[in-house]
C-alpha cells in the first residue's frame, strides 16, 4: 500500500532531575553540597533510509517519544544522557509543523538526519547553586520538559524525470521498456494508482531516475480523480516528459490533451509551468498517428520539440532518451549555480534572538485568577522543585527580576490574589520575596 501523507506526534525526552545531596564522610562533619545534575533527554531524529518508499509504517505507529534523562546522583555524579529516538523515513519526506505549517525538514538523501524535537536539559543539582553567602543551598531543579508537537509528513517521490499525461496514453509501457521497472499495465484508466520508479540507462553511460505517475484528468488541480496525489509528486522532478496518445484513441484530440494537462499543472502551482518539458508523441505505430502528428506540430508551433515514438515497438526511444539526458544535464548545471548563490547568501545572514523576545510574557485575567503566560516563565515553573524552600525563594526572585510581579501589581493584583502559571496556582504574597 502506498501512503504519502500522515500526521504523527513526536516528543523529546524530559531532562533528568537534579538532586539535593550533601557529603557524608567520616572526618568531614559539615560536608558541602554534592547533588549531581540530571542527564539530558533524548531528541527525536528523523533519518532517511533509501530502502523505504512509502509512509505506510506511520499509519500503525503515530506516536514517537524519546526517553528521559537519568536523575542526578549523590557525590556530584551526573545522570546519564538519554539515547536519541531515531525514526526512519523514505527519501523525499517533507516534515511540517501541523499547527503552523512551518517547514521543519526536507529530507532527500540517504543518511540525512534532522532533529524534529529536542530533549530537555537536565536539572541542576544543589552543587551548582553553592555561593559564599549560601554554601549549602537546598535547591535542585527539575529536568526541563522535552519539546513536543504534531507534525505532518508528506512524501514527494524523488525522480529526475516525471511522466505526465492523460490516463492510458502509454506512460507505464514507456517506463517498462526503458528501465527495469515493471509497473502494472492495463487497457483501462487509472491502472497506475501509485508512482513507479525506474532507473534509465542511456547508451553513452548517463543515467537518470524516471517516475511513472498516475494519470491526470480535467479538474486535477482541485483534487478531481487522483489529482493532488499526482501533482504533489511532480514538484520534485527536474524535467517533465509529457506523453500524448498521438493516435487519438478513444476519440481524444492530442492538442486539446496537451493544452489541458499543461493548464492543470499551471493551476496547481504557477511555477511548474516553467518546468522544462519534453513532448512525446506515443503510439505512432497505430493508424492515423502520422496525420495527427503533422497537425499537432502545426498547432504547437516550431518552438515545441516533439519526439515521435512507439513504446510498444520501441520506435524512436534512442533519440528520446538522449534528448532527456541532454536536457537534464542543462537543468542540473543551472540548479548547481543557483545552489552556490543561495549558500553564499545564507552564509552572510545571521539571525539573532533578542533578550526581550526570550523574556517576554503576557498576563490576562480569567475571572478572579491572573494567568501569566510565556515560554521562559513557564519553563522556569516546570523546572522549579517546590519541595525545597530555597527553590521557592529563587523562583520568586526570578519572577521579580523579569518584571512579572510589578506587572501583576499594575494590573490590580493584590495580596492573596490567585496567580496561575502553567498548571500551578499560588497566592501573591510579599513573604515570597523575603529570605
Amino acid at each position: 500500500m502506498f501512503v504519502d501523507k500522515v500526521k504523527v506526534y513526536v516528543k523529546g525526552g524530559d531532562g533528568g532531575n537534579g538532586i539535593v545531596s550533601y557529603r557524608r564522610e567520616k572526618y568531614v562533619p559539615y560536608g558541602g553540597p554534592a547533588g549531581g545534575d540530571g542527564g539530558r533527554g533524548g531528541d527525536v531524529v528523523f533519518e532517511v533510509n533509501e530502502g523505504l518508499r512509502t509512509l505506510m509504517d506511520f499509519r500503525y505507529q503515530r506516536h514517537f517519544k524519546a526517553t528521559r534523562g537519568e536523575n542526578g546522583r549523590p557525590k556530584t555524579q551526573h545522570g546519564a544522557n538519554a539515547e536519541h529516538k531515531v525514526v526512519k523515513v523514505p527519501p523525499g519526506t517533507i516534515v511540517r509543523d501541523a499547527d503552523t505549517g512551518e517547514l521543519i525538514a526536507d529530507l532527500t538523501e540517504h543518511g540525512q538526519r534532522a532533529v524534529i524535537v529536542r530533549g530537555g536539559r537536565g536539572g541542576r543539582g544543589n552543587t551548582r547553586f553553592a555561593t559564599p553567602v549560601n554554601p549549602a543551598p537546598e535547591i535542585a531543579e527539575n529536568g526541563e520538559p522535552g519539546e513536543e508537537r504534531w507534525v505532518d509528513l508528506e512524501l514527494k517521490v524523488l525522480a529526475d524525470v516525471g511522466l505526465v499525461g492523460y490516463p492510458s496514453v502509454g506512460k507505464s509501457t514507456l517506463l517498462s521498456v526503458v528501465s527495469a521497472a515493471r509497473p502494472k499495465i492495463g487497457a483501462y484508466h487509472f491502472t497506475t494508482l501509485v508512482p513507479n520508479l525506474g532507473v534509465v540507462q542511456v547508451e553513452d553511460g548517463r543515467s537518470f531516475v524516471m517516475a511513472d505517475l498516475p494519470g491526470l484528468i480535467e479538474g486535477a488541480h482541485e483534487g478531481v480523480g487522483l489529482g493532488h496525489q499526482f501533482l504533489r509528486h511532480i514538484e520534485r522532478t527536474k524535467v517533465l516528459v509529457h506523453v500524448i496518445d498521438m493516435a487519438g484513441s478513444e476519440g481524444r484530440d492530442p492538442y486539446e490533451d496537451w493544452q489541458q494537462i499543461n493548464e492543470e499543472i499551471k493551476l496547481y502551482r504557477q511555477d511548474l509551468e516553467q518546468r522544462p518539458q519534453i513532448v512525446v508523441a506515443n503510439k505512432m505505430d497505430l493508424p492515423d498517428a502520422e496525420e495527427y502528428l503533422e497537425l499537432f506540430k502545426e498547432q504547437v508551433g516550431p518552438d515545441v520539440p516533439v519526439y515521435p515514438i512507439s513504446a510498444a515497438t520501441r520506435q524512436g526511444l534512442r533519440e528520446l532518451l538522449f534528448a532527456i539526458a541532454d536536457l537534464l544535464d542543462k537543468v542540473e548545471e543551472e540548479l548547481a549555480e543557483e545552489t552556490v548563490a543561495e549558500e553564499q547568501f545564507s552564509a552572510e545572514r545571521k539571525v539573532y534572538k533578542s533578550e526581550a523576545e526570550e523574556a517576554a510574557f503576557t498576563i490576562r485575567r480569567e475571572n478572579e485568577v491572573y494567568v501569566v503566560e510565556g515560554e521562559r516563565i513557564e519553563r522556569l515553573m516546570q523546572m522549579t522543585n517546590f519541595n525545597y524552600h530555597d527553590s521557592v525563594i529563587r523562583f520568586a526572585h526570578t519572577m521579580k527580576q523579569m518584571g512579572v510581579e510589578q506587572e501583576l501589581r499594575e494590573r490590580g493584583a493584590k495580596e492573596g490574589d490567585t496567580i496561575r502559571i502553567g498548571e500551578m496556582e499560588f497566592e501573591l504574597t510579599n513573604s515570597m520575596y523575603q529570605d
